[in-house]
């Protein structure tokens, strides 16, 4: 890192500037690893089987989920074909061949790409502002990716490709322990998620960015908010639907969780309309009302307040509420008082009625500690986060976290006086809270909701 800015190790210093050198247990360092584990992934993949299309597309099950189509259609990718694949890439790795940079004028650039059948990356350059445009070259074959890379593909020791759910699997290292490789995890809910949502961009024909500034220079942008404001709103409407049927089989609360700034509270306030439409009473709780008093509140490695830990909640009159709640019987709902850290009582009294179901909303609604009292007939879990579908190209997808935070500064700056530098200076520490309390839990929902928006980005930007 050059003056806090993520550099490659090719950069040169001509004046004095504060230089840290970051390896793959830091994010910036397993981020240009896995780019540059991509770009030898795409290229061997092009020297096997030359009229191939590779796409990379998204982050799950500890890896990088991927597609490779040939002669327009999926699944026609043989054992060992991808044995031959594996087995280039480790050829490229010990041949130690360099990234070699280069810039030329874009309209150039584009030309290039399109003589090489990358019309996604020509694309997102001609609809672009950029008088100049880098590429990259690896043993004569060109890329681009967006972010440094390692020097050269000797850096590039472990990985290993599996097959999984249709597609494969780009398996990286552990930040922790980089010398073995992540260990697998099944999320076939998250995936299922990510798939339905790239049909429908596929279907309106916005697989990428560059699609998406096509449409925008051709003035129907309108069209494409109407189309994904009435397409989640439709899925809305299905996931009422369910607890409805379910409802009649029992069901009393809804248990929503999700990561930070991923959307759960503008997601339960579209679901309560949806449930008033299906005849049934939503009435909230939210679990940041049962946090214990803060001198109780569980201290992190750092001996800060930890109130991401599910700990940092008052587990047992939690529980006692609901069970109480659940026989028909009246309680008085706790206040969290943020200023103060205590708990207070301000004579709010609930009750279940007929048709009243109940709605949990917090961090940990899906962690079975916090509700395994609760018949699980009795209730219905949905996990909630901002799945970014679109990419930017074929093999540069956007990651779901850097579109959480984007929106977590928009939200601080707007609405708690936090400065963008407050938010990523936290950012590290929710992250952390994340992989231990709400990752581990996601695929025991009954369903996900991706409240990601294909136009968001550039609203925030």
């Amino acid at each position: 890192k050059v003056n806090n800015r993520t550099e490659s190790l090719n950069y040169k210093v001509y004046r004095p500037k504060l230089v840290e050198f970051v390896d793959i247990s830091s994010q910036s360092g397993m981020r240009a690893y896995v780019r540059s584990l991509c770009f030898i992934l795409a290229k061997a993949v092009n020297d096997i089987l030359p009229h191939a299309t590779t796409y990379i597309e998204h982050a799950v099950s500890k890896g990088y989920f991927f597609h490779i189509e040939i002669d327009g259609k999926l699944g026609k990718v043989t054992s060992s074909q991808l044995d031959e694949i594996r087995e280039r890439m480790h050829q490229i790795v010990a041949a130690d061949y360099p990234f070699i940079s280069k810039e030329d004028e874009t309209e150039k650039v584009v030309e290039l790409f399109r003589e090489n059948r990358m019309e996604d990356k020509a694309l997102l350059l001609e609809t672009s502002d950029f008088l100049y445009s880098r590429y990259f070259m690896l043993d004569g074959y060109i890329n681009y990716f967006y972010g440094c890379l390692t020097p050269s593909t000797g850096y590039i020791t472990i990985f290993d490709i599996r097959q999984y759910n249709g597609g494969f699997l780009l398996m990286i290292p552990n930040r922790e322990t980089p010398d073995r490789l992540e260990e697998f995890v099944k999320q076939d809910k998250l995936l299922n998620v990510y798939r339905e949502d790239l049909e429908f961009l596929k279907l309106t024909g916005l697989d990428n960015v560059g699609d998406l500034n096509r449409v925008k220079r051709a003035n129907r942008i309108s069209e494409v908010i109407q189309v994904a404001e009435a397409y989640q709103a439709k899925q809305i409407g299905d996931i009422a639907n369910q607890i409805s049927e379910r409802y009649k089989e029992g069901v009393r609360v809804i248990l929503i969780s999700g990561p930070s700034s991923s959307g759960k509270t503008t997601f339960k306030k579209r679901l309560e309309i949806q449930l008033l439409v299906n005849k049934l009473k939503p009435v909230g709780i939210s679990l940041d009302d049962y946090f214990v008093n803060r001198e109780e509140t569980p201290k992190d490695e750092s001996g800060d307040y930890d109130y991401e830990s599910l700990y940092a909640l008052d587990l047992p009159l939690f529980e006692q509420n609901m069970l109480a709640l659940m026989r028909g019987v009246e309680v008085e709902q706790p206040s969290y008082n943020f200023i103060t850290g205590k708990r207070e009582y301000k004579d709010k009294r609930l009750k279940i009625d007929p048709n009243t179901i109940l709605i949990v909303e917090g961090i940990h609604a899906l962690n079975p500690e916090l509700t395994a009292h609760i018949p699980d007939e009795m209730k219905f879990m949905v996990y909630v986060s901002a799945l970014t579908s679109i990419s930017l190209d074929n093999h540069n997808w956007i990651p779901a976290s850097d579109n959480r935070l984007l929106r977590r500064m928009t939200r601080d700056y707007t609405y708690r006086n936090y400065t963008a530098m407050d938010t990523i200076s936290r950012w590290s520490s929710v992250r952390r809270g994340e992989e231990k309390w709400i990752f581990p839990y996601q695929e025991n929902a009954d369903v996900m909701f991706n409240s990601a928006m294909i136009y968001e980005l550039g609203s925030i930007r």
